[in-house]
């Protein structure tokens, strides 16, 4: 288990911006986006990581094994057939040359190869099924408590040879700081549609990690997704803590053949390396989250960033 600094615990307040002419504060226990560091290197994490029942899909080890890891790999969750279909269906919006120029389409640093798609629910019927998909809801339920909606949605792809890799980071700093997200109430869920190997980038975390919460430094500006969804800068944890925490707790890179389903607290620190193979690795990414756990004002930044980034419980998307 991670050891929580003990140190005094004192009330962070939110910084103040406008939000529709309302200037809101609110105290924070997870400060973040900083211009000096704190005393400690890390919070305690204020949730508890499992919320919902016990019997579901997931096994009393599965959910044992998220509860202490913050992660949890599913081997073959879809078959040969559905892998096949929604591989047709990534395909597809990758070839809409009309998306190339969308602000929901990122592409690679230095390439015009694209990276993510955001919002494929709403681009795609096919998806937007499997978002409803009682194996995933239900899995999903069993992790943070029912009543759940999309908060996010994309299709990853990381091409063979060009696809950059991504920085250390917590995606409920970034959801946390730049979207609203009050609590660490949300999980991910990554459905591998190409095998996954230690050759062509796969997903690294840090076990033990979703257990305590690392502040960041250097404060949010306007339209900072534009260049994070391409390579984060901000948001990201110091080399000091990285090397803290993986002293203690390791790296792991869960890998495996297409099917698999790896679903991972929000809180879970992670990151991958470049493709260098010749081998594309491809997933399809939906975050849930508790309905009372919505979107508010954002936490470190001045506006909210755009909807596609960032869906309302409502289910619409506005952009």
């Amino acid at each position: 288990m991670v050891q929580v600094h003990a140190t005094k615990r004192r009330d962070y307040q939110r910084n103040e911006f406008d939000n529709e002419n309302t200037a809101i504060t609110q105290r924070d226990p997870y400060p973040t986006r900083l211009r000096e560091p704190l005393e400690e290197p890390w919070l305690a994490r204020q949730e508890e990581v499992i919320r919902g029942p016990a019997q579901g899909p997931l096994s009393q080890e599965q959910l044992e094994s998220f509860e202490r890891d913050g992660f949890l790999f599913i081997p073959d969750f879809i078959d040969s057939d559905e892998i096949a279909d929604y591989t047709r269906e990534l395909n597809a919006l990758l070839e809409r040359d009309d998306f190339r120029d969308k602000d929901f389409t990122i592409t690679e640093p230095h390439s015009d190869e694209i990276r993510s798609i955001f919002a494929v629910h709403f681009l795609s019927e096919k998806f937007r099924r499997l978002t409803e998909d009682p194996r995933l809801v239900k899995s999903v339920e069993q992790l943070i408590g029912e009543d759940v909606y999309v908060h996010q949605a994309r299709i990853n792809y990381k091409p063979g040879f060009e696809g950059k890799g991504f920085d250390w980071h917590s995606d409920f700093e970034t959801w946390h700081a730049e979207d609203g997200m009050p609590r660490m109430n949300a999980v991910s869920a990554s459905l591998i549609l190409t095998d996954n190997h230690e050759f062509n980038g796969p997903l690294m975390l840090v076990p033990g990690s979703h257990r305590v919460f690392v502040p960041c430094l250097g404060e949010t500006p306007d339209d900072n997704h534009k260049a994070s969804l391409k390579k984060q800068e901000l948001g990201v944890p110091s080399r000091e803590v990285m090397e803290k925490l993986v002293a203690e707790h390791g790296i792991q890179a869960p890998k495996g053949r297409a099917g698999g389903l790896l679903l991972f607290d929000c809180n879970t620190l992670h990151g991958s390396n470049a493709n260098m193979s010749p081998d594309p690795r491809s997933n399809i990414f939906f975050v849930f989250n508790r309905r009372d756990n919505a979107m508010q004002a954002p936490f470190a930044a001045s506006k909210h960033r755009p909807d596609f980034l960032a869906h309302t419980p409502d289910g619409q998307w506005r952009s």
